[in-house]
């Protein structure tokens, strides 16, 4: 688990220097689209996206149960429904790019 810490350290640091010089860019109207009401902070849900691929698991349904929902429940407290991770995981897209670009 030391290797998931480390992980979400890297992303919460950069997510801190990056997200809010993105949504300074970021026009009203998008803005709006883009930001969803989200009670998970970015870097959170970044390091789930990229732990998941970092994992032999192929679908994310399989992982949120088997994973997740057990074996990281204390290291995400206030963990959303799959549903609604689902929903909200699209909203890391961009910022993933530029945390794989930038790293």
């Amino acid at each position: 688990m030391s290797k998931l810490i480390g992980l979400f350290c890297i992303v919460d640091d950069f997510c801190n220097e990056f997200m809010p010089e993105f949504e300074s860019h970021l026009l009203a109207v998008s803005a709006k689209i883009w930001r969803t009401k989200c009670s998970m902070p970015m870097s959170k849900i970044m390091t789930i996206v990229i732990h998941f691929h970092q994992s032999h698991y192929r679908d994310f349904k399989a992982y949120y149960e088997n994973i997740l929902s057990k074996a990281l429940t204390p290291y995400f407290l206030n963990m959303l429904s799959y549903s609604r991770f689902v929903e909200v995981k699209k909203s890391a897209l961009l910022p993933l790019i530029f945390f794989i670009y930038y790293q």
